[in-house]
């Protein structure tokens, strides 16, 4: 028998009424990562080309047994993989994995009829991640449970390892644990503790505490502050507002060093993070003046600025702050304009963009469908975006496209390891 060809524990849902266990062939795998099999009918955990037994009614199915396991099938790492929700696909090889993502991606493309170049995927390995989101349950007095909700549950699956993170958020796990246990004096409270690695030690941001009683008391505050400055954490904060600071959290950017907002944005894996900001700043080579929308704290605005100089735009005050006062320390910059605004309500129009030759945007997962239509009306002559979510890239995609612009090429970025989720990096030229 094959590495993972075992009997797998059948997960029912709320209302689901498990039929008889039924033999199906998988063929492909689903945007959610199971396996489809006709019908259709989608089986967690299987790979396409293995025969299973399955159990459950309608299109959703619950894995019993691989009878004929595929032979990209492989031990999964992670002990807590089949019941924490966080990962899909920890039991894929990581070449046909890699490649059903970059085939998505292509299909989605497809979809709003462009075709392209797409270049050699960019893959971030495990152990790479610096921010987590772990949600918090009421444990002893000591220590609370922490973890990620299970599959399809709001249950929480507590855990010990997460492969995926970085060696150092792995290792705080008890401390983390114990931070949390402060957080339950309200019943309503459900805490999530955002966890990011930076050069200066560990930022949390703790959201999801009851506030309408007051918040947290005096007592536990005091206990929160003595229970991070025991982890040597570098700050925590609740909902923003801090509880606890020995050192400002920082992280670089190109030859920026910037100290982070609480709850600020950041690519998910700081080698993924140099590797778009590189072929960001490549792609914007020879520009007079660039525009940077959806800026955040600096992703790329400062690599940018060493090759022109740029205006950088977001929605978010505080990140503006940080990436200005980063300015005056950063050297052999071509100069940055930084403003605070809402690129949804109010983008930057066409003809702002007069002098503008190259614009980068880098928006939330909802795509920058207002923004999109003024860089189809400039004057722009090439445009670079940046997404966590292909569709609603595509979408823009063809809003440019239809204004004149060609996509040339893009870069595929998995930095959500062993998820179905994929990020890009496209460039358009007129």
């Amino acid at each position: 028998m094959k590495p993972g060809a075992r009997r797998h524990k059948p997960r029912g849902g709320p209302g689901r009424t498990a039929g008889p266990p039924v033999e199906l062939v998988i063929e492909t795998i689903g945007g959610e990562g199971d396996g489809v099999a006709p019908g259709p009918a989608f089986v967690p955990f299987t790979l396409p080309g293995e025969r299973v037994l399955a159990t459950g009614a309608g299109e959703r199915r619950e894995l019993l047994q691989v009878l004929q396991p595929s032979e990209d099938r492989v031990v999964p790492p992670c002990p807590h993989f089949g019941t924490c929700g966080g990962c899909a696909l920890q039991h894929w090889a990581h070449d046909p994995y890699l490649a059903w993502k970059v085939e998505r991606l292509a299909g989605t493309l497809a979809r709003q009829q462009i075709e392209t170049e797409i270049l050699a995927p960019f893959a971030a390995g495990p152990a790479t991640r610096r921010r987590l989101a772990l949600h918090a349950r009421r444990g002893g007095r000591e220590t609370a449970r922490l973890g990620f909700k299970a599959r399809k549950s709001w249950d929480l699956v507590e855990i010990g390892v997460c492969p995926i993170a970085d060696p150092a958020i792995q290792a705080a796990i008890p401390a983390l644990k114990r931070l949390a246990a402060p957080l339950f004096e309200h019943p309503k409270s459900a805490p999530t503790l955002h966890v990011t690695l930076t050069a200066s030690g560990l930022d949390v941001d703790i959201s999801g505490v009851e506030r309408k009683s007051g918040g947290l008391s005096a007592d536990a505050r005091v206990q929160l502050a003595e229970r991070a400055a025991e982890a040597d954490f570098a700050r925590v904060t609740i909902d923003g507002e801090v509880a606890y600071q020995a050192r400002a959290p920082q992280v670089r950017f190109g030859q920026a060093v910037v100290a982070l907002p609480p709850g600020a944005f950041l690519q998910a894996t700081p080698q993924a993070d140099v590797a778009m900001a590189a072929f960001v700043a490549e792609a914007a080579a020879g520009a007079g003046r660039i525009a940077d929308l959806y800026c955040g704290v600096g992703t790329f605005t400062f690599r940018l600025a060493e090759v022109a100089q740029v205006y950088a735009a977001d929605f978010a005050p505080e990140a503006i702050r940080a990436l200005g006062g980063a300015l005056a320390a950063a050297p052999g910059l071509h100069g940055v304009t930084a403003e605070a605004r809402d690129l949804v309500r109010r983008p930057v129009l066409a003809e702002e963009l007069k002098k503008t030759d190259v614009a980068v945007f880098d928006p939330p997962r909802a795509g920058a469908a207002e923004q999109t239509a003024e860089l189809a009306r400039s004057a722009v002559g090439r445009v670079i975006g940046v997404s966590c979510n292909p569709a609603t890239f595509a979408r823009d995609a063809r809003t440019l496209i239809d204004a004149g612009f060609a996509l040339d090429r893009v870069l595929p970025v998995d930095q959500f390891l062993w998820s179905p989720h994929i990020e890009l990096v496209g460039v358009f030229s007129r």
